[in-house]
């Protein structure tokens, strides 16, 4: 979603404005290198005295060469000890001359807890910059894109203070609370249905309920539809699935439901709500149709597209987005991560198979670590081995080429040098001299249904604390493998288990559901949230196999090419034909019985406040 650039007149030419914009990105683009030098130079100048370098050697260098000679490539485990000094309260300039403001959370974890990702305050100002791209660029395609408003579906989350008293919350969150959103001019662009009070309220059904309401009050005036994530807007049409009734009597008696107790969000809706029984009477007539083909272009008729995140792991929720639009475009607007925002897709009419980025030279410092990838055809795609990483040569922005495969290393202004997102890229083209990527997959996750990112040493772990309970009944797992199900919605983890039975007495389904139980109060702190306070993720499911099925598995993967000496039971299934072989192999299934434990901030905060 865009930005409102700062400006305080009601009334200005948005034409100039965009031609403002896309003027900007073609200079920067153009000059990419010179603009990453630059930028190097500004980090490393305004930030000479910090521990951090001055413990690497640093003495008020602002070169590439001392840079790279002096400063190590990192993870988040390395500068970790340093966070958490800050964490705790330690002001003085350990990353960065400026103070840390706040702590974005990532979706990634450390030893099962959020990253925590330091930021300073103007770099808030920075990503609404990259916002301000993006309206401008679709106006391109999309035309009169200003007459119309958007309903983007948009959710706070929990926050958590450190133990030093920094708010740590994730990056959305962030912004949504900040005045650059709650206390943005007029924009034509930023026109959303949703009234302010309906975002930032806390409770996760009022908030989900009153802005649908508002969108549905608003149809014919909807020329987009979006929200972050595709699960999330998957998970809005379900929510309507179940409670259009209710909306529908609002929108006739222009009353809210009495279960919307939030006094400020009854006080915004009322602002917009009108009995209507003509829209009631439309929305009724649509919703109990039964089919949910086509529910968006239904009853919003207006709209051009839906702008959600569909690349990565999103990918999996394209053909449930093609059936509820009617196959409306699909539109990833930006690249984007609680460490930095980097880019933008200038083609956003593009299927999503095709989605590139281009990287922004302005938001941070980038490098580039060449990546082989290891070829597994088990798998639809195959993932980076960990020992294919070249060190020895990272690459700048300018030197990339075509075709090949990297992960992205950023330096940024909040005070992360040399940092390994984790994500692998490809090169697929070039803005003038700027690269574009295209995202190929996060490094080392096996399983992911909303933010959530779990890999297979996690999952491993877990399934070592669940086995526990077949002990008494002489039972142990022989193999097993996983499976993200977004069949269902919420989507929710599945892991197939052939087991080897030795004793005489039967399992009782109960420990079978303690197993699932166990296995998800041994997974990270993301996905238990997504479980317990953002009803993203629903209850894990252990389906029980038949004796010789990964046998069958080891077979198929054979024909398709796989070694017989090299093949090893994945640890991870996507591809459809596999997912069939084991589930025609099922004979019982049984889901966790209820959520696991999950309080907001860190385990080791939780006694410190």
């Amino acid at each position: 979603m865009p930005e409102a650039p700062r400006d305080s007149h009601t009334q200005y030419d948005l034409a100039e404005k965009n031609r403002e914009i896309l003027n900007f990105i073609e200079d920067v683009t153009a000059n990419a290198d010179e603009v990453q030098k630059r930028v190097l130079s500004e980090i490393l100048s305004r930030n000479a005295n910090v521990e951090y370098l001055r413990r690497h050697g640093f003495n008020g260098q602002t070169d590439r060469d001392t840079f790279k000679n002096l400063l190590p490539v990192i993870t988040y485990e390395d500068v970790q000890p340093d966070i958490n000094r800050i964490a705790n309260g330690d002001t003085s300039p350990i990353l960065t001359s400026k103070p840390i403001t706040e702590f974005l959370t990532s979706s990634g974890t450390s030893g099962g807890e959020r990253k925590l990702m330091p930021t300073i305050e103007e770099e808030l100002g920075r990503r609404c910059m990259l916002y301000s791209l993006l309206m401008p660029i679709m106006s391109q395609f999309v035309p009169d894109l200003e007459k119309g408003k958007g309903m983007y579906l948009m959710f706070i989350k929990c926050e958590s203070k450190t133990p030093g008293g920094i708010v740590a919350r994730p990056v959305l969150t962030s912004y949504y609370k900040s005045p650059y959103f709650r206390d943005r001019p007029y924009d034509p662009y930023t026109n959303y249905t949703s009234p302010n009070e309906t975002v930032l309220c806390p409770d996760s059904y009022q908030s989900m309920y009153s802005q649908l309401l508002c969108g549905l009050c608003q149809n014919k005036e909807v020329l987009r539809v979006g929200a972050i994530f595709a699960s999330g807007f998957i998970r809005a049409i379900r929510f309507l699935e179940k409670h259009w009734t209710l909306l529908c009597n609002d929108i006739r008696t222009g009353t809210v439901n009495p279960l919307i107790t939030d006094t400020s969000v009854r006080d915004a809706v009322m602002r917009i709500l009108q009995p209507d029984p003509k829209l009631a009477d439309m929305i009724h007539r649509e919703c109990s149709k039964g089919c949910w083909q086509g529910i968006i272009t239904r009853l919003w008729p207006n709209t051009k597209y839906v702008d959600v995140i569909v690349t990565g792991t999103m990918a999996q929720y394209i053909p449930t987005l093609d059936y509820y639009s009617n196959g409306l475009p699909l539109v990833c607007t930006m690249y984007a991560s609680s460490e930095c925002y980097f880019g933008v897709n200038l083609n956003p009419l593009c299927k999503p198979s095709q989605v590139s980025y281009t990287l922004i030279p302005t938001m941070c410092y980038y490098e580039f670590l060449p990546v082989n990838r290891t070829i597994d055809l088990t798998l639809p795609s195959s993932r980076p081995s960990p020992t294919s990483l070249n060190h020895a040569q990272l690459l700048e922005l300018a030197d990339v080429k075509l075709g090949q495969e990297y992960e992205l290393v950023v330096t940024t202004h909040a005070g992360l040098y040399r940092y390994r997102v984790g994500d692998i890229l490809r090169v697929t083209g070039f803005k003038n001299k700027a690269p574009q990527f295209s995202f190929v997959c996060r490094k080392n996750v096996a399983l992911s249904i909303d933010s959530d990112k779990t890999d297979e040493v996690e999952l491993q772990n877990a399934m070592k604390n669940a086995v526990t309970h077949l002990v008494p009944f002489d039972a142990h797992v022989s193999e097993y493998t996983s499976y993200a199900d977004t069949s269902t919605i919420p989507g929710h983890y599945v892991l197939y288990w052939e087991l080897s039975l030795n004793g005489s007495t039967p399992i009782p389904p109960c420990v079978y559901e303690d197993c699932c139980l166990t296995i998800e109060e041994s997974l990270n702190s993301v996905y238990r949230q997504g479980r317990v306070s953002d009803k993203s993720i629903g209850p894990l499911e252990i389906k029980i196999v038949e004796q010789g099925t990964f046998d069958k598995l080891m077979d198929y993967a054979i024909s398709l090419g796989a070694s017989i000496n090299q093949y090893k039971a994945p640890r991870c299934v996507k591809f459809a034909p596999m997912v069939e072989l084991l589930n025609s192999r099922v004979t019982s299934n049984y889901f966790s019985p209820k959520c696991p434990k999950w309080v907001p901030g860190h385990k080791q905060w939780i006694h410190c406040n």
